[in-house]
């Protein structure tokens, strides 16, 4: 699933693109419509597919931005403004492209769900393989509660002292520290890629209780947390399996990654053990780890 610094890198390539541009249609797949007829909402929410379809008619993209790891669309239509909220889920993926054709892979263009005609004649086309993504249009952030629960972003000035406060409450105090950071209400835009990252870093196993580390040990790691995300965005993004950012192109960060996804541990050479932690696998070095 795209974490923060992958959904940064699809907003930046993707603002220059698309802001000042206005919609002048927009088509769902059938998937979407049928979903709909029964009962279900897959990718479009909150509000059926020909009315999404209509709204968004005549809207202009003022600014294209992200918070933690939603892409947020500021729309404005005869000066009142709206909000497009979108979620990449696992698969999801952004293309600006004259036709479908020019969608390279494949398996994004068999799973187009969303084609937004720009007034330029550009397609601003939404693919999704595994159909986790989000859309929402909204007046404001208020209508979808989730957004107000969000952390600080992370690179905030106080963005480390709200993740020490948090880590205090007793609802996070005897959960593992894989889970507490992995919590986008504790730390915004951080997975399961970078915490693994940052607890091998830190040499803390990813299960350890977050009230058996000191306060001065979790400031560390949150601040390492951040190095990390900072360096991923610089380096366009990790690509694990079927994240891109716009257009196809693949980030360069899995390159530089130390513990996900590992076999053998970089530092000692000790084969990696994993467990589930959160519901999602977490790789440790047994030796490293404590």
């Amino acid at each position: 699933m795209p974490e923060l610094p992958e959904v940064e890198g699809v907003v930046r390539a993707l603002a220059p693109k698309v802001e000042g541009d206005t919609i002048v249609k927009v088509e769902l797949s059938s998937t979407i419509y049928n979903s709909c007829r029964e009962g279900k909402q897959c990718i479009v929410k909150n509000i059926e597919p020909h009315l999404f379809e209509e709204v968004m008619q005549g809207m202009t993209i003022e600014k294209v931005v992200r918070r933690s790891k939603y892409i947020y669309f500021h729309l404005q239509k005869v000066e009142e403004k709206f909000l497009f909220v979108n979620h990449l889920g696992m698969t999801g993926a952004w293309f600006v492209v004259q036709t479908l054709d020019e969608i390279r892979e494949e398996k994004f263009r068999k799973h187009v769900h969303a084609i937004f005609t720009l007034h330029t004649g550009e397609l601003l086309v939404y693919a999704d393989i595994r159909r986790f993504g989000e859309m929402r249009f909204i007046k404001k952030i208020e209508e979808h509660p989730p957004l107000l629960l969000m952390a600080p972003e992370p690179f905030d000035e106080h963005a480390c002292e709200f993740f020490l406060q948090k880590c205090e409450l007793p609802k996070y105090q005897n959960k593992p520290i894989k889970e507490v950071i992995m919590d986008g209400q504790v730390i915004s835009g951080c997975g399961n890629i970078y915490a693994t990252e940052a607890l091998f870093k830190m040499g803390i196993h990813p299960a350890r209780k977050a009230n058996r580390i000191s306060k001065m040990r979790k400031a560390e790691l949150f601040n390492t947390i951040r190095t990390i995300l900072q360096e991923s965005i610089e380096m366009g993004g990790s690509t694990i399996s079927d994240y891109r950012n716009i257009n196809g192109e693949a980030g360069g960060m899995q390159h530089r990654l130390k513990m996900y996804g590992k076999k053998v541990c970089p530092t000692c050479e000790s084969a990696t053990k994993s467990l589930i932690i959160g519901g999602r696998t977490s790789v440790y070095c047994p030796k490293c780890q404590h």
